[in-house]
């Protein structure tokens, strides 16, 4: 009898340190994130662990590399709730994994800029400089869209823009594909290039180069580009959720968020 239960008081002892490795939810007062690095987990470190421990919560932030396992991790439970991802890679990782997912707020949209070594005004920038965009379907249509909005150049009707799209360039501008990982890199080869936020954030592109414009969208228009605060579904309305949305779009994270220089931006939405 004493054998059976020991044997029995080990097996609830374990059972119950597999439920606190299975994510936070044995612990109704800690909140656990999932984000990738720059900037989600520094505006979760910087500012939101102090808003919600005001409110009696802890926040706990795990740092993610890719942008898979921080969907699968809170499919299983592990997390609370994650912070990285747009609306259309959500809604395609839903689909292509079976996952469960929603988004319950938005937070900031990462905005393109471009940016030169020596250059420090679109006005100078001269003919035939040569620009640097980036090199896949979805980033290159934004850049062209962006130099566009600026007046350098004129492009047709297309749904995704590429170098054919295209219709007036007075000035010959010299354009180079590239990866958009390597623009950062590749800066100092060119007069001008346009950068994802996320990249010029990971080189300090802030302090190092100048910011000759960066994109301002209305929040309809930067509506395909904000990173969400996701949760799995039935957990909306939770009181975790709400804690963790109100903090996310909190002054106090507006005004950090002045401190990327433009590379982000808030819009708060639902």
């Amino acid at each position: 009898m004493k054998k059976g239960l020991k044997l029995l008081l080990s097996a609830a002892f374990a059972l119950t340190l597999a439920g606190c490795a299975n994510g936070s939810s044995n612990d109704d007062k800690t909140i656990k994130v999932g984000a990738t690095a720059i900037p989600h987990a520094q505006i979760l470190n910087d500012v939101v662990k102090d808003e919600l421990k005001d409110k009696g919560y802890k926040l706990k932030v795990v740092e993610f590399t890719d942008y898979v396992k921080p969907n699968t991790s809170l499919e299983d439970g592990d997390l609370d709730a994650n912070y990285f991802q747009t609306l259309s890679y959500l809604q395609a990782q839903n689909k292509q994994r079976g996952l469960h997912l929603k988004a319950v707020a938005g937070i900031h949209y990462e905005a393109m800029g471009i940016y030169s070594q020596d250059i420090k005004s679109l006005d100078d920038i001269k003919d035939g400089a040569s620009i640097a965009i980036p090199n896949d379907t979805s980033n290159e249509s934004r850049a062209l869209a962006l130099l566009q909005k600026q007046g350098l150049i004129k492009l047709n009707n297309d749904k995704n823009y590429n170098l054919q799209s295209i219709t007036s360039n007075p000035h010959n501008y010299q354009f180079k594909e590239l990866e958009a990982a390597n623009l950062p890199n590749n800066l100092p080869d060119v007069d001008v290039a346009v950068i994802n936020g996320n990249y010029a954030l990971e080189h300090n592109l802030g302090d190092k180069a100048n910011v000759l414009v960066a994109e301002d969208f209305t929040d309809q228009e930067a509506k395909p580009y904000i990173n969400y605060l996701v949760v799995k579904e039935g957990n909306e309305k939770s009181a975790k959720t709400k804690a963790l949305k109100k903090a996310l779009q909190s002054d106090a994270v507006k005004e950090y968020i002045k401190k990327y220089k433009g590379s982000v931006k808030d819009v708060f939405t639902d």
